[in-house]
C-alpha cells in the first residue's frame, strides 16, 4: 500500500514547494494589462459582460463572439466582481488554474505512491517552461489544463486508488466543464480507453494462462470490474458529464430558440459546429506538420523532458507488468498526441494538457534518475545557459550598439524603458549567477530550481511594467483620451481588440470582422453627424488619401501606427473615399 501520510521532513518540503510555486506564479499579478494575441479579446468580452449584464451571448464590440465558449470569460468577469481590479481579474483564473493543476498532481502522486513522489511530480511540473509561461498568461489553456487534470485526478482516484464513486463523478463533471471551456476538454475521457479495451477482452479471461504475462493480463481485464461497469453507480459519471455540459448549452440553446434572432442562430451554429468539429477536421489556421508537437515537447517541456531517454526503458518495464499507475497516464499521453496530430492546425499550447500526467508518471522514477551524472550535468548546464544568456544580452545592451535601444523607442515607444530593460535582464543574470554559486556541483537541482524560480519572479516583477503601455495599447489610448477630452466621442476603424479594451467609455465601433472599407464608410458618416464632438482613430493602412495628416495625430501601439482624425482633417473625403497602401483583399 502507498504511504500517504506526511512526516515532518516532507511537510517542510511541501511548504517550501507551495511557497516557491506561489511566488513564481503570482509575481507580476496586477502589474500589467492584457497583451495580444488572445488576452485582450477575452478580457474585452468579460468586461462587456460586466458592463452590459449580457453573459449568455458574449460580444466583441457590437458583434457576437463565437470563437470560444464563454465559461473562461465568465471566470474573468466574476474575478472582477470579486476584486474590482481588471489588472488582477483577467489573470486570476489562470493563476488559480495553475495552482489547482499542481495540487492535483502532487496529491495524486501521494495517493498512488508516496508523499515524496507527489512532491517530485509537482516540482517536475513547476520547473517546466511551458507550464509557468502559460500560467502567467490570461489565455484559456491554463484553465483547460486544470479541468482536464482534475478530470484525470477523479478518474484515477477511482480506478487506481478506489473505489471512490464521488471522485468518479467529479472526474466526469470536470471533463464536462473542460468541454464547455474549450471543446477539446473532452479528451480527458480518453483516460478510459484502456479500461474500455479491458472490457472488450474480459470475456477472454477464462482462456488466459494463470501465470506470467497471462496473469498480468488477467488482472488487467478485471479493471472494468474495478471501474464499476455493471454497477448502477457507474452511470453517475456520464450523468455528471451531461449535467456539466448542460450548464451552458441548455440555457444558450433555449435563448437562441426564444429570441428568434438570426444573429443568435448564427452564433449557435458557429460555436457548436464550425468552431469544434469544423475547426478540427478542416483547420483554417496554424498549419503545421504532423510531427510538430514532438518538437514542442522536446523544447517547451524542458528541463523536465531531458529525463525522457532514461525514463522510457523504466516505463517499458513497468508497462510489461501492466501497472495501471503508469499504463493509464502514458496511454492517455499517447492518445492525446495522436488526437492533436491529426488536424492540420496545431499550436504549442494544444499539447499542454498532457504535461501533468507525464510529470506524474515520471515522478516515481526521479529519485533514481536524478542520481545519474548526465542529468546532474544537464541541470547545471541548463541553468548556466540561461544565466549566461541573460548576462550576455544585458551586457550587450549596456555596452553595445545603441541601435537596439533606438528600435525599442521607435517600435515600442520606450524612452528610459530601454535602460530599465537592460537593468532587468542583468538582474536576472546576476540572480542566476548567485544561485549557481550557492548550489555548486553538489546540489545541481537546487541551483536549477533557484535559477528558474528567480528568473520567473524577476521577469514578472520587472519586465511587464516596461512594455505594458506599448503592448497593451494603454499608452496610445491614454493619449487619445487626453487629446479629445472627456466630452468628445471616439470611433474606431481597423481596430485591434486592445484598443477597444483601453478606450474611453462609450467608444463606438463599426464591427470587428467587417471589412475596413465598410468600417471607414460607416465611421465617416457617424462622425459627420456631430463634427465638433466626434473623432476617428484609424489604423494607418486604412487612412484614406483625403485626410490631411498634418491635422491628425499619430501614435504607436503593438508596432502599428494609429491616426486620430478630427472632422477638420477630412479635407476632400467623400462618402466612400479610396484607401491607398492596402490590398483590396485585406479590406474585403
Amino acid at each position: 500500500m502507498p504511504i500517504t501520510a506526511f512526516n515532518q521532513a516532507t511537510k517542510r518540503h511541501l511548504w517550501l514547494f507551495w511557497v516557491v510555486a506561489s511566488l513564481v506564479l503570482v509575481a507580476g499579478l496586477g502589474l500589467r494589462d492584457p497583451w495580444p494575441t488572445d488576452e485582450p479579446r477575452f478580457a474585452l468580452v468579460a468586461k462587456q459582460m460586466v458592463d452590459t449584464g449580457v453573459w449568455l451571448f458574449p460580444h466583441r464590440g457590437i458583434e457576437l463572439y463565437s470563437d470560444k465558449p464563454p465559461l473562461f470569460m465568465w471566470t474573468q468577469a466574476v474575478s472582477y466582481l470579486l476584486t474590482g481590479n481588471w489588472r488582477i481579474a483577467f489573470l486570476l483564473p489562470s493563476l488559480l488554474a495553475a495552482l489547482g493543476t499542481l495540487w492535483c498532481v502532487v496529491d495524486l502522486g501521494r495517493r498512488l505512491w508516496t508523499p515524496r513522489v507527489g512532491l517530485y511530480a509537482g516540482w517536475a511540473l513547476l520547473i517546466t517552461i511551458q507550464f509557468v509561461f502559460q500560467g502567467k498568461k490570461a489565455q484559456i489553456d491554463p484553465s483547460v489544463v486544470f479541468w482536464i487534470t482534475l478530470a484525470n485526478y477523479g478518474l484515477l482516484r477511482h480506478l487506481l486508488a478506489g473505489p471512490a464513486w464521488r471522485w468518479w463523478a467529479i472526474g466526469w463533471f470536470a471533463a464536462g466543464i473542460g468541454t464547455i471551456t474549450k471543446g477539446v476538454g473532452v479528451i480527458a475521457l480518453l483516460m478510459l480507453a484502456p479500461v474500455a479495451l479491458a472490457a472488450v477482452l474480459r470475456p477472454l479471461h477464462g482462456a488466459m494462462a494463470p501465470g506470467g504475462a497471462g496473469a498480468r493480463l488477467l488482472a488487467w481485464t478485471r479493471m472494468p470490474v474495478r471501474a464499476g461497469i455493471g454497477n448502477p453507480r457507474f452511470w453517475l459519471g456520464p450523468l455528471a458529464f451531461v449535467v456539466a455540459v448542460s450548464l451552458w448549452i441548455v440555457p444558450m440553446v433555449a435563448g437562441v430558440l426564444s429570441s428568434g434572432d438570426p444573429a443568435h442562430q448564427a452564433y449557435l451554429n458557429d460555436i457548436l459546429f464550425r468552431q469544434t468539429a469544423g475547426r478540427y477536421s478542416r483547420s483554417w489556421d496554424h498549419h503545421q506538420p504532423f510531427w510538430y508537437h514532438f518538437g514542442v515537447m522536446a523544447t517547451m517541456w524542458l528541463p523536465t523532458m531531458f529525463a525522457l531517454p532514461w525514463a522510457i526503458p523504466a516505463w517499458r518495464r513497468r508497462l510489461r507488468r501492466l501497472d495501471g499507475r503508469y499504463l493509464l497516464p502514458l496511454v492517455w499521453w499517447a492518445l492525446v498526441i495522436v488526437f492533436f496530430s491529426i488536424p492540420a492546425g496545431k499550436r504549442d499550447v494544444y499539447i499542454m494538457p498532457a504535461l501533468p500526467m507525464v510529470c506524474l508518471a515520471l515522478a516515481p522514477l526521479l529519485p533514481g534518475l536524478l542520481r545519474r551524472r548526465a542529468l546532474r550535468v544537464f541541470a547545471i548546464a541548463f541553468a548556466a545557459a540561461l544565466t549566461l544568456a541573460a548576462l550576455g544580452v544585458g551586457l550587450a545592451m549596456w555596452f553595445g550598439d545603441p541601435g537596439f535601444e533606438r528600435r525599442l523607442i521607435v517600435e515600442r515607444q520606450l524612452t528610459d524603458g530601454a535602460h530599465q530593460l537592460t537593468v532587468a535582464v542583468l538582474a536576472i543574470g546576476a540572480w542566476g549567477t548567485a544561485a549557481l554559486l550557492w548550489a555548486g556541483w553538489k546540489r545541481p537541482y537546487h541551483g536549477l530550481i533557484a535559477t528558474l524560480a528567480g528568473l520567473w519572479v524577476l521577469y514578472g516583477l520587472l519586465i511587464p511594467p516596461i512594455f505594458n503601455d506599448a503592448s497593451s495599447a494603454r499608452g496610445v489610448m491614454t493619449r487619445v483620451a487626453h487629446t479629445i477630452g472627456p466630452d468628445a466621442e471616439l470611433g474606431l476603424v481597423g481596430w485591434r481588440v486592445q484598443n477597444m479594451l483601453m478606450s474611453p467609455p462609450g467608444t463606438k465601433d463599426f464591427g470587428y470582422s467587417v471589412p475596413w472599407n465598410r468600417q471607414l464608410a460607416m465611421g465617416l458618416a457617424w462622425q459627420a453627424q456631430s463634427p465638433q464632438r466626434r473623432w476617428l482613430l484609424i489604423q494607418e493602412p486604412a487612412v484614406p488619401d483625403c485626410v490631411d495628416r498634418s491635422q491628425a495625430k499619430v501614435g504607436v501601439s503593438n508596432r502599428r501606427n494609429w491616426w486620430l482624425v478630427p472632422y477638420s482633417a477630412r479635407v476632400t473625403c467623400s462618402a466612400a473615399p479610396a484607401i491607398s497602401g492596402i490590398d483590396k483583399a485585406d479590406l474585403d
